[in-house]
């Protein structure tokens, strides 16, 4: 069967309806109203975009972009205060303190620009440029996010998008960085974000309006915030847009009007399609909030006229979330060699003699066990087969040497693949297999207690736990079952506390688990944290930093690309949780849907002299690569979240 544009679309359309994501009719007192006036502007200005400057900035102040007469400074009543030569479409900027940063398209070179205003000083006094792009430009926006960086969103004329960060704070970038690509629909013109929301709205021609998540480190997928009839409330398409908290308003250019749509939770209700009298064909639309409800400024491309107005309608700004804090990766890994979902779970192993000397150990779930230093750099990659999870214990007697020991579930053999590691080179080589009756195998961990053996816990899919005695008798690696118990759902990441005898078992939808490691004890489970407000499914990677000040257990909290730390001893009072963020300066992009991660309080030296963590980035950025893994201070977490 063949499927034209058309035809996928009304499939698509269709579905988002019969899910639910279609705006939705809401009770209102009274149908918002419109007033509109010509803008007295004198009769021969020409703009092709005409903006409010945003708050805390004057409100008596318009911005304009126009092709002949260059970037303009206005005053309420469009008298010219500056003036930035060139040819110019389109508009968005940001207040940076008592300054404006804004973008915009120089259309003779078909290169995004930024620049910085003083308006009292009437003065621009920082300018950056994108470089040229393969594709003709159709569009902008900016989004500034919870930690003040600055990006810009281009869209491309026949489809298809970019997100580039350009500045920090009050300062643009020294040389912008381009962060993602963006499956944009064609036909797309307008886009704006909500800072606040993090979401990114963008327009299809003939089709809706669509809602993107607008941090770098999240999907790329779209939310219908409407569509055109029969599917949704827009009788030609969508045009023009603009944001307010809680709230858009685009317009229907050749229907002539403005709809309202209202934010309630993860949906859009339309509240309106209020009709633009007299105008032909409104294309763009500029909004600032007002004690009385919102200021707009309208622009009817038939006549090419400017209207501004009031609309006696306050968006209700949601309630969101507290921002959680970020702590910059200081460094990351070389990007794995296989494509998709492959890098998942690291380990740390700490030289004896010389930390700096340490590796990080990580599995490739499509290809083996990769070990890197400190900085990053790949030193050696084992292809034996789609490892999922690896740990590692030191001092395990293999015949008559001693070897440290890394343990990896081998999801192509359900087994354990066991390695030695050089206790001076650091080198890995491979062992053998220790084979199990799991029929899918997913996580595994280590259990050392005092006395000196090596344990080694498996689990499979289906919430089954195994736990091995590992022994090296005769100089091969042999693995004898000593006990076995279940959780009700799918597991993964798990961490022994050799001091304690304690086992943390990560169930992904349900929370973390606690019970006795020791192979004879009853296997009582008790609750450490459920999935909730602060937990996030899927748990995924566990890990414990052991300090002689406290102990704290760190879970990866991936369905909100978090990270949790917990006291390691009951009641498991948490401490806080942090995202791992963008470095700028490094050109180091956050981390987002974590699987597996690893801490260490060895000191390692230099970032990494009060401990190192190591997390799995399931989404690489700037620039985008396959997956890898992020090197984050112990010093930056324990600083950001207070603790001891």
């Amino acid at each position: 069967m063949t499927f034209t544009r058309t035809s996928l679309y009304l499939l698509l359309a269709s579905l988002a309806a019969l899910s639910g994501c279609q705006p939705q009719a809401a009770d209102v007192p009274a149908a918002p109203a419109l007033s509109l006036t010509p803008w007295s502007a004198p009769a021969q200005f020409k703009a092709e975009d005409l903006r409010f400057l945003p708050a805390p900035l004057p409100a008596d102040l318009r911005l304009a972009a126009s092709e002949r007469r260059g970037l303009l400074l206005l005053d309420d009543k469009g008298t010219e205060l500056a003036r930035m030569p060139g040819r110019f479409a389109g508009l968005d900027s940001r207040a940076a303190g008592q300054r404006l940063l804004l973008a915009t398209l120089d259309t003779a070179s078909q290169q995004a620009l930024l620049t910085r205003l003083d308006p009292t000083a009437r003065a621009w006094d920082q300018t950056l440029r994108l470089p040229m792009r393969d594709y003709a430009l159709s569009g902008l926006c900016l989004y500034r996010d919870d930690s003040s960086n600055l990006y810009l969103f281009l869209l491309g004329e026949d489809g298809g998008g970019e997100q580039w960060l350009v500045g920090a704070g009050d300062e643009l970038a020294a040389e912008p960085r381009r962060v993602r690509g963006l499956p944009l629909p064609a036909g797309a013109e307008f886009c704006q974000v909500d800072d606040g929301a993090g979401r990114l709205f963008v327009n299809e021609e003939g089709i809706g309006l669509w809602a993107y998540p607008a941090h770098p480190e999240a999907d790329a997928g779209r939310q219908p915030v409407d569509l055109v009839r029969p599917f949704g409330a827009l009788e030609k398409g969508s045009a023009g847009l603009a944001v307010v908290p809680g709230g858009v308003l685009a317009l229907d250019p050749t229907a002539a009007a403005l709809h309202l749509y209202q934010q309630q939770g993860e949906a859009w209700n339309h509240l309106a399609a209020l009709p633009l009298s007299g105008l032909e064909e409104p294309e763009r639309i500029a909004a600032r909030l007002s004690s009385s409800g919102v200021e707009v400024l309208l622009q009817d491309d038939g006549s090419g006229r400017f209207h501004q107005g009031s609309l006696n309608w306050k968006p209700a700004a949601p309630a969101l979330p507290a921002p959680l804090p970020n702590v910059a990766a200081q460094r990351q890994s070389e990007p794995v060699g296989r494509h998709g979902d492959a890098a998942d779970d690291p380990a740390i192993w700490v030289h004896p003699q010389q930390p700096e000397r340490s590796r990080i150990l990580g599995t490739n779930k499509k290809q083996g066990l990769l070990a890197y230093d400190l900085d990053g750099r790949l030193l050696q990659e084992l292809s034996v087969g789609r490892l999922n999870n690896v740990d590692l214990r030191p001092g395990f007697q293999l015949g008559e040497r001693e070897v440290d020991l890394a343990v990896a579930s081998n999801r192509d053999s359900n087994s354990l693949s066991v390695f030695s590691i050089d206790r001076e080179s650091g080198e890995l080589a491979l062992l053998g297999e220790v084979r199990t009756p799991l029929k899918e195998i997913y996580g595994i961990c280590l259990f050392q207690p005092a006395s000196g053996e090596i344990y080694a816990f498996a689990n499979g899919k289906d919430g089954s736990f195994l736990q091995y005695r590992l022994d090296g008798a005769g100089g091969a690696v042999a693995g004898s079952l000593v006990r076995q118990f279940k959780v009700a759902s799918q597991p993964e990441g798990c961490v022994a506390d050799d001091q304690r005898q304690r086992l943390f078992v990560g169930e992904e939808d349900v929370g973390v688990w606690s019970l006795d490691a020791r192979p004879d004890a009853p296997a009582d489970l008790q609750p450490v944290i459920k999935v909730g407000e602060v937990l996030h499914a899927d748990v995924e990677g566990l890990g414990l930093y052991q300090s002689t000040a406290r102990d704290y257990l760190v879970v990866s909290s991936q369905g909100n690309d978090s990270y949790l730390v917990l006291d390691a001893e009951p009641p498991f009072a948490v401490r806080g949780a942090f995202r791992v963020g963008l470095n700028a300066a490094s050109g180091i992009d956050g981390a987002s849907e974590t699987d597996g991660l690893e801490v260490t309080s060895a000191n390692l030296g230099g970032p990494w002299n009060q401990g190192l963590l190591v997390v799995q980035d399931g989404r690489k950025r700037m620039p985008e690569s396959t997956q890898n893994f992020k090197f984050v201070s112990w010093a930056d977490v324990a600083r950001t979240l207070g603790l001891e």
